[in-house]
């Protein structure tokens, strides 16, 4: 009866012994997640402990892909208390504590987007803590492209279409086509990872039309248009001209004639130039020369 009880004693020591000194195993179910920018996600962590909840400690760390060596600590569960980066406040939580170390993410950024280490530890356990880690990627639409052009749209001409895309994630692929009178690609130089021109050159009136920028990634497309009108020097535009130029010769030809007819008026024979007031007693002595003046002396002849 002695060696049964110290046969079972010794395997039960034997049972416990790796139990006590095993450390906490920690596994996630994905690898890698993605979002969709403004939906929530669920990171999972799971973890396996041979002891007591009472001194659990959960850390959740982020690696930013924005900035990959500054990691930031997202959340917290030390003792039952539970601590958010000031900056994830309200956007991030346990979804079951203590029971799984899953937190859910609200409201993602694009600045959540990284590399998610989940550590947990539960003394008296020894080892170091368990850790998982998984890659979170936030993917977003494009933004609305602007259009632009710049150049000489006579026949001839060169002109440079623009096109220039705000956000998007994955980066977008951007494309330029010509619609009338039938869609016609068009190739697209590059200017950094959100910006694609177009020029064209030697320019004839079948240049014209509409242009259409596309900005597409795997959550959709965005479309901007620039409306180009190639024009010719009118043919007629010489002998405009020449009738302008004849009309402005005849007004001033007419202009100097009135000045002379004006200066001939207030100048007398003599070619002196009369003031006012000489032109007016010139003019009263004409209509005095032409009066018949009669006189009491001359009346009285007459009747002599």
């Amino acid at each position: 009866m002695g060696c049964s009880a110290s046969w079972w004693i010794q395997t039960l020591c034997v049972c416990f012994i790796p139990l006590e000194n095993a450390a906490v195993q920690v596994t996630v179910r994905y690898s890698r997640l993605e979002v969709v920018q403004g939906e929530f996600v669920l990171l999972p962590c799971a973890f396996v402990t041979t002891s007591p909840l009472s001194r659990l400690n959960i850390i959740w760390t982020l690696a930013p892909f924005s900035n990959p060596e500054a990691p930031i600590q997202v959340i917290v569960y030390d003792h039952g208390q539970v601590i958010e980066d000031p900056s994830l406040t309200g956007r991030v939580g346990f979804a079951d504590i203590p029971w799984t170390a899953d937190i859910i993410l609200n409201d993602t950024q694009i600045s959540d987007a990284g590399i998610y280490r989940c550590m947990v530890n539960n003394p008296p356990e020894a080892g170091d803590p368990g850790i998982a880690e998984l890659v979170l990627s936030v993917i977003m639409p494009p933004s609305l492209p602007v259009c632009q052009w710049a150049g000489d749209v006579e026949v001839g001409g060169s002109v440079t279409l623009s096109c220039v895309v705000g956000s998007g994630t994955p980066t977008p692929e951007i494309q330029w086509a010509k619609l009338n009178p039938e869609e016609i690609s068009l190739p697209v130089n590059m200017e950094g990872d959100l910006s694609g021109s177009v020029q064209i050159v030697n320019m004839t009136s079948a240049t014209s039309g509409l242009y259409r920028c596309s900005a597409t990634n795997p959550l959709g497309t965005q479309n901007c248009y620039v409306n180009l009108s190639v024009y010719s020097p009118s043919e007629s535009s010489p002998g405009i001209l020449q009738g302008v130029l004849l009309t402005l010769s005849m007004a001033l030809v007419l202009l100097a004639l009135l000045a002379v007819a004006l200066w001939l008026h207030r100048t007398g024979p003599d070619g002196r130039w009369r003031d006012a007031k000489e032109q007016r007693e010139e003019e009263e002595e004409e209509e005095c020369y032409n009066e018949i003046r009669y006189t009491p002396t001359l009346m009285k002849r007459s009747f002599v």
